[in-house]
């Protein structure tokens, strides 16, 4: 009897071993041929962790999806193969204005000058008649866009014609927007050590109407989103009226019938009333 209880234990051991060296092998086998956990495992546990996290916040979970769709479908290559393509001229510039009635208020960008100063552009266009008669806010502004250096040739194009034409008029704000969208670049010590080696006078004591250089820093991409911008080694121009309605755009380097025409919008605006 004590004989036949040893050999049953035995055959037990042996069965159990037998059954965890399969598994040893089996696991070893999926290792080798799977290194990586299976699509199934992955959304599993993905939608896991995401049922959890939308408990309170699934809105941005969806935007951020939906953002991430949008930035992998377009990049860096795309950007230089369209430069080459036409030079950062996306669009012709308007010939002629836009009506009131159809213009889009340009997104609220918030900007810092190379003196640490904070502004908020566009100035003074609250969209009602008593904000945009006061007489510290323009009748008409320019803003001139550039995400990477190597569209600030481009910019100059169009802001330099534009001074030497409305270096008299004293109201008429002309911006330069530079974007920086590093992360360490947009930490507060770097940020203003930055803010300090840019700061430069693009003042002329002789000019009523000056041109202010301007920096974003941080995510853009929102912004970016409501000008329908794509691509980001071109540089917009816009011109906005005392209301904060973009009357006219512009991309790229300038050519002369579209500064003929900026000019055109910008004294019609002036004249509005």
């Amino acid at each position: 009897m004590l004989r036949l209880s040893r050999l049953t234990k035995q055959m037990n051991n042996t069965a159990k071993s037998s059954i965890l060296l399969s598994q040893n092998y089996q696991l070893k086998d999926a290792i080798i041929t799977d290194p990586l956990p299976s699509d199934h495992l992955f959304h599993k546990s993905s939608n896991r962790f995401l049922d959890i996290y939308q408990l309170g916040n699934k809105a941005a979970i969806e935007k951020e999806r939906a953002r991430l769709a949008d930035e992998m479908n377009r990049g860096y290559f795309a950007d230089i193969a369209e430069l080459k393509q036409h030079g950062g001229k996306i669009a012709m510039a308007n010939k002629i204005i836009i009506p009131a009635m159809a213009a889009v208020k340009f997104p609220h960008l918030e900007v810092n000058d190379s003196k640490g100063n904070f502004l908020k552009l566009p100035i003074g266009a609250n969209g009602n008649a008593a904000d945009a008669t006061a007489t510290t806010n323009p009748k008409a502004s320019l803003i001139c866009l550039s995400f990477r250096a190597s569209s600030q040739a481009m910019v100059d194009s169009w802001t330099t014609p534009f001074l030497n034409v409305f270096h008299d008029a004293d109201n008429i704000h002309l911006y330069e927007v530079s974007f920086i969208d590093s992360w360490l670049l947009c930490r507060n010590p770097i940020k203003r050590l930055l803010l300090r080696i840019m700061r430069k006078s693009s003042t002329d004591a002789n000019n009523a109407l000056q041109k202010q250089i301007v920096y974003s820093f941080g995510d853009h991409y929102y912004f970016r989103k409501e000008l329908k911008i794509l691509n980001l080694l071109t540089g917009y121009i816009f011109l906005l009226d005392k209301f904060g309605r973009i009357r006219w755009q512009g991309s790229g380097l300038a050519a002369e019938d579209e500064l003929s025409s900026l000019i055109s919008c910008m004294s019609f605006l002036l004249d509005e009333k």
